[in-house]
């Protein structure tokens, strides 16, 4: 095929990167050790550690996982924690062990954390003991032979890290009472592995680093198959586009999406990591309070986030009157970036907000708008390097320029498949390489593209994806339930909130009880916002139910009042 982006691709950025610049990410990462050993790497409540700390912590817990647990190359080891130094520490010495990365969301009920825990046959978990009481509910339904646990204060200097410790158990209670009889702090595992020797694992592009799970059409997640050579090249990639906007050694990354979300994974944890940036880690970032006095603490050049996030800053006090004379770039993805926003960035930074698109089985980056764009032109930008798109009818064939169909994806950052789930990887792969995303697109005569609509039935509440199937799986196991369908609709907040249609069978439930019991099975934003009672639901001939009609019908009564 024509690859018309090429053509127009931004002055100065590379067409093409070159994947085997690095062999595995365990190359990449200890490159930059050895390169920006006396920078500061992450920073966290604080506290900075610097690259040459971030090598010697990595590597003994590698050493640990490999001679204390006995682990062996290729054994997948979840990590479920928010962004603290213990993650970059914990991920790193997973890869350079030659180990699996699990990334598992910190807020996942029992149900979801034994689906995840037990379908990627995951080993090992490095979990925060907030969430300790989840995985003890569960652990013995699953492979998980070594349990590490770590306090939010465990990676500070003393007294802080005992007062942090002491004040989120006793005073804020946030620690659910557990017991795990034989979990380990994750504390000792680094002073045990400090006398052991790691040992060198070969790696190739081929070897898998990340098991990224993403919700799945079937009702319950799968595991994006992320292999060593796809997140090299999207570092690349990032890099590539970045060109001469970052500065090595001196890029200072507020880092406030959740590390376990592969957005901030790559364009943040690896890709700065790449070039010896320091990472600002934000624990808590719904504390926009907390979050803008910690941002006026330090000149940072680069910032990601949701459209809800960057909303949420502009309007929280004390933002406007920031210092916003380092920022280079601000980077929204997860979601569509809203026009009222980007505008609104940019009137009180000074810098433009640039839309980027990607999924977790892109690794993510596919599209990024270019850094000299000149303001919210509504697209999601051209593909990155080394990055073709095809925009396909209903019959596989590339429709033609500014027609809309859907958005397919090929490059080196495209995952291997989704584990275990070869009919599922059937679906979404393509002959030739080609990744279909689900999304319906155009593309114009200068290869930008524009989302128009989404094929699948996918919900996007603040950048997390919320599958229709499991929503109604739980809803419809309520005793009260007969009938039910979850739908995405429009909120200025979150961008889409789940409501929830439902038939029922007892006069007396409630909108509040039902909400109430999917909270015991469901992350909180796949909980549905909204419940409607109805005596049917439209069905088609063979009796699917039609969600696409009650969206409509919602969005039409919606326009009316």
């Amino acid at each position: 095929m024509d690859p018309i982006w090429q053509k127009h691709y931004p002055a100065g950025v590379a067409a093409e990167i070159d994947p085997s610049t690095y062999s595995s990410l365990k190359a990449l990462i200890e490159d930059s050790f050895a390169k920006y050993g006396d920078k500061p790497a992450f920073t966290s409540m604080g506290h900075t550690i610097s690259y040459a700390e971030a090598d010697r912590l990595s590597s003994d817990f590698a050493a640990w996982l490999q001679k204390s647990a006995g682990l062996q190359k290729g054994d997948r080891v979840a990590v479920m924690m928010p962004n603290l130094i213990q993650y970059p520490v914990a991920v790193f010495g997973i890869l350079r062990a030659g180990m699996v990365v699990v990334n598992v969301n910190p807020l996942y009920t029992p149900r979801e954390l034994e689906h995840q825990l037990t379908d990627s046959g995951a080993k090992a978990i490095i979990i925060l003991e907030n969430f300790a009481s989840t995985l003890e509910k569960v652990r013995e339904k699953t492979d998980v032979r070594h349990v590490l646990v770590t306090g939010v204060g465990d990676m500070l200097p003393n007294p802080k890290g005992w007062i942090t410790n002491f004040v989120i158990r006793k005073v804020k209670k946030m620690v659910p009472a557990w017991n795990i009889p034989d979990a380990t702090r994750f504390t000792k595992t680094l002073s045990d592995g400090g006398r052991s020797t790691m040992d060198e694992v070969e790696l190739g592009h081929e070897d898998i680093a990340f098991l990224q799970y993403t919700g799945g059409t079937t009702g319950v997640s799968k595991g994006a198959v992320l292999t060593h050579r796809n997140l090299v090249a999207n570092v690349l990639q990032a890099r590539a586009w970045m060109g001469s906007a970052i500065v090595e050694g001196q890029e200072v990354v507020i880092t406030a999406l959740p590390l376990y979300h592969i957005f901030s994974l790559t364009a943040n944890l690896l890709t700065f990591a790449s070039v010896g940036g320091q990472n600002i880690l934000i624990a808590n970032p719904r504390d926009f309070d907390a979050f803008v006095k910690e941002l006026g603490r330090y000149p940072f050049t680069f910032i990601s986030g949701v459209n809800t996030l960057f909303n949420a800053l502009l309007n929280t006090p004390g933002f406007a009157d920031l210092d916003f004379s380092h920022l280079r770039l601000a980077l929204g993805g997860g979601m569509a970036v809203q026009r009222p926003v980007a505008e609104h960035w940019e009137k009180v930074t000074g810098k433009p907000l640039l839309e980027a698109y990607g999924l977790t089985e892109t690794s993510p980056a596919a599209c990024i708008n270019p850094l000299d764009s000149e303001g919210y032109n509504g697209s999601i930008g051209l593909p990155i390097s080394s990055t073709y798109v095809s925009i396909r009818g209903e019959d596989g064939a590339e429709l033609p320029t500014g027609e809309v169909g859907e958005l397919c994806i090929k490059g080196p950052q495209v995952m291997a498949g989704y584990w275990n789930r070869p009919e599922e990887t059937e679906k979404t792969m393509l002959e030739g390489g080609w990744l279909k995303t689900g999304d319906m697109a155009r593309m114009d005569e200068n290869g930008y593209c524009f989302i128009e609509d989404r094929k699948k039935d996918m919900i996007l509440v603040s950048g997390f994806n919320v599958y229709p199937n499991e929503v109604e799986s739980v809803a419809a196991s309520h005793p009260g339930v007969l009938e039910c369908a979850a739908v995405g609709i429009p909120d200025e907040k979150s961008g889409e909130i789940v409501k929830l249609f439902v038939v029922s069978k007892d006069a007396g439930l409630t909108e509040k009880a039902l909400r109430d019991f999917c909270r015991e099975e469901l992350t909180g934003y796949k909980v549905p916002k909204k419940v409607e009672f109805r005596d049917e639901l439209p069905k088609t001939n063979v009796g699917k139910i039609l969600r696409r009609a009650l969206r409509d019908e919602d969005l039409q009564s919606a326009g009316k009042a």
